[in-house]
């Protein structure tokens, strides 16, 4: 049973969620400041006025502390979403409905674990995503959307959303579950119905085809070696959404990301398992792997087939899977091949396998991976060959956002690799839309 501290605690942080009704009142730049406001108060003074909102040992490091991270969350969503507030309010009300009743319904009523993540339950996950599409709805219709409208998006996001609180990940929800919430939702905003009902025939066709062929291709894989049963089964469903929504040309793209990654991990196989650095199981990839290299890429193609503007989302999902591949390639290129290589955050050297350590041969190597992945995508005729240094510099960005969250967070057991892989191919896939737009 959760303490008096710890209800008061769940209680603040859903009523702090009424304030995303509000913002359709405020400019941008005074519901910044008012946010940067409450960051301050949160992390000054908070503390000493009540300190029983704090966990055990947050009143120390109160920064680390989810009283803190929450306003920070709501300040980044101010300044991200600036032009679309109603993504920043719903995304705020998700967090602030759904994470109060995943806790209070989970400790009460949590009977059953869920598989890939045993500290949640599947009756706190479904409260989460109950209470956040309640909440989201309402500050949806509050800010101009339509009921059924509102509905689609906020059901959505708050499935999305649901799932991303249940992953293991070592980050503060209060962080993670805004902004992938508001990404994932400011995604589907672009959503073109009437391109759906006109494409669907077409992906009717790609399902069936693409089950067909992922089916051989999963098993041909497992046996190989190359993906365990967990990654056939995964692999197979990420296979036949690419070829459902991105047509053969985009399921090409991935398929060059997977042999680049398959071969890179067992280049200097025997070398990187007498260090101890070699990827568990002689490299074959889990069912983990595959949703954090190709989660992104999924939803971007499935975007690239409904949305207003297909070409950017194209675009962005050949950055994503360049991204994967260049950080792929590069770490294990550079972990058998690179000599001493250098911690990012530093340059300073660093032994083989460190996380955040790189090489100039892995540099390279990744950088060749990302372009092959971009011709292969260009060859096929599923990208236009004026993006080709756009893909390139996104996936540089992103591979070295990959050392970068390596080297801190990784390292210090607040993200795992699964984590850091899913945030280097958003970055990358965010990058490439950053700088299409700049162009």
């Amino acid at each position: 049973m959760p303490t008096n501290g710890e209800a008061a605690r769940r209680a603040v942080h859903f009523a702090m969620g009424g304030l995303a009704f509000v913002l359709p009142c405020l400019t941008p730049r005074l519901a910044a400041c008012a946010a940067g406001s409450a960051v301050v108060f949160n992390l000054l003074l908070l503390p000493r006025l009540a300190p029983s909102l704090f966990r055990r040992g947050e009143i120390d490091a109160p920064w680390r502390s989810g009283i803190v991270i929450y306003p920070v969350a709501v300040l980044l969503l101010v300044l991200l979403f600036h032009r679309r507030m109603e993504i920043a309010g719903a995304a705020w009300a998700i967090m602030a409905a759904g994470d109060s009743a995943a806790g209070w319904v989970g400790r009460r009523c949590g009977r059953r674990p869920i598989p890939w993540n045993r500290s949640k339950t599947m009756e706190g996950s479904a409260a989460f995503a109950i209470a956040a599409f309640a909440f989201s709805w309402a500050v949806l219709v509050w800010m101009g959307r339509g009921s059924l409208e509102a509905a689609l998006l906020s059901g959505s996001a708050s499935l999305f959303a649901a799932f991303m609180e249940s992953l293991p990940w070592r980050l503060d929800d209060n962080l993670t579950v805004p902004l992938l919430g508001a990404t994932f939702l400011a995604g589907l905003t672009q959503f073109d119905l009437d391109r759906f009902r006109a494409g669907a025939p077409g992906f009717g066709r790609g399902l069936l085809l693409g089950a067909a062929v992922n089916l051989v291709l999963a098993v041909l894989f497992h046996r190989s070696g190359t993906v365990d049963r967990s990654g056939m089964i995964a692999g197979f469903v990420v296979g036949v959404l690419t070829f459902t929504f991105a047509g053969w040309r985009g399921f090409l793209v991935l398929i060059s990301f997977f042999i680049l990654g398959s071969t890179s991990t067992r280049l200097g196989l025997r070398r990187k398992e007498r260090l101890g650095i070699a990827q568990e199981m002689k490299g074959a990839r889990s069912a983990r792997h595959a949703l954090a290299n190709c989660g992104v890429a999924v939803y971007l193609a499935f975007l690239a087939a409904t949305a207003t503007t297909p070409e950017i989302f194209s675009l962005a999902f050949v950055c994503a899977y360049a991204t994967a591949a260049f950080d792929t390639v590069s770490s294990e290129i550079g972990r058998a091949y690179g000599g001493r290589p250098v911690l990012i955050t530093t340059f300073r050297p660093v032994p083989a396998g460190t996380n955040g350590a790189v090489s100039w041969l892995g540099t390279f190597a990744g950088m060749a991976a990302a372009a092959v992945v971009c011709a292969v995508a260009i060859a096929d005729g599923y990208l236009g060959p004026r993006w080709l240094v756009v893909v390139l510099v996104a996936a540089f960005v992103g591979s070295t956002a990959d050392s970068v969250l390596g080297a801190t967070l990784e390292t210090r057991g607040l993200i795992d690799n699964e984590a850091v892989n899913f945030s280097n191919t958003l970055v990358g896939a965010l990058s490439g839309i950053g700088l299409a737009a700049l162009i």
